[in-house]
């Protein structure tokens, strides 16, 4: 079975840095800012984003709810620390326990999403006061699985780490010298207490990227990846969410009506080779 996810972590940090300073001069900007969560995914975007742009250049957000572990801003801080750039905390408690008091039986599932989306226009109020784009923090993996909120943790306006799944963006945050306590740690949204991503998918981040990889980059059918050794219930359950979330992975569809129509015939800049 071929099944390699092993990557030249050397040459995807020269693309990766290439691809941010190019996107963001592109569109008139020098600055970026990142939502530093605490984790792997984001301490990565923000390490790319620093080496693409200067230190001084990113503004680094911590973003903490009431429930948010000590561990998240501990972290966060750590890293901003390490590569000298801005840091700005603004808790979102109000802002989430606002919206959610009138609502005592309101799910978890409803809690996270709010406190993604607030995140979200947090980080896009800051953009604007910091005068930088909102880098994205979402890596394939989780992008694939629909595991993020619309319009809040998947909303940036320029993603970095879109194409590697979370075992290589593993990889990557060792050649970035991001610290191993973050690399470490188990993975989670930290929406609330023990909270894990593992945990709420069901199997592990290694597991499934090695199935992912054989559905997406190899073209593997579901009965293919069977004859390779994967669980028949396993690889259904993983192609039923990339089907069912491919609505989270496309800009809302334009109905058509002329000749160049917005993202379908009309792609300026790139149609105007700008």
């Amino acid at each position: 079975m071929e099944n390699n996810l092993s990557i030249d972590t050397g040459l995807i940090r020269k693309i990766l840095t290439e691809f941010l300073h190019t996107e963001i001069t592109r569109a008139g900007f020098t600055k970026a800012v990142v939502n530093l969560s605490g984790g792997l995914d984001s301490a990565v975007s923000f390490v790319l984003a620093t080496e693409a742009l200067g230190p001084q250049n990113v503004l680094a957000l911590r973003l903490p709810y009431k429930t948010s572990s000590a561990d998240s801003l501990e972290h966060a801080q750590l890293i901003a620390d390490q590569f000298g750039s801005p840091i700005k905390t603004i808790p979102i408690t109000g802002m989430v326990d606002a919206l959610i008091e009138s609502e005592p039986e309101i799910s978890d599932m409803r809690k996270g999403n709010i406190m993604a989306r607030l995140r979200m226009i947090v980080a896009y109020d800051q953009s604007e006061a910091f005068k930088g784009l909102v880098i994205g923090t979402g890596n394939k993996t989780e992008i694939l699985l629909g595991y993020t909120t619309l319009y809040g943790d998947s909303a940036c306006a320029l993603n970095p780490i879109g194409d590697l799944y979370k075992t290589q963006v593993r990889q990557l945050a060792r050649t970035l010298k991001v610290p191993e306590v973050i690399i470490a740690k188990p993975p989670s949204a930290d929406l609330w207490t023990g909270q894990t991503d593992e945990g709420e998918l069901g199997f592990t981040y290694e597991e499934v990227d090695k199935l992912l990889y054989l559905l997406v980059d190899r073209r593997y059918r579901p009965e293919e990846c069977v004859e390779a050794g994967f669980e028949e219930k396993f690889v259904r359950r993983v192609v039923e969410r990339l089907r069912k979330n491919q609505f989270k992975r496309i800009l809302p569809p334009i109905a058509k009506l002329s000749s160049r129509t917005v993202g379908y015939d009309f792609l300026y800049l790139r149609d105007w080779g700008t």
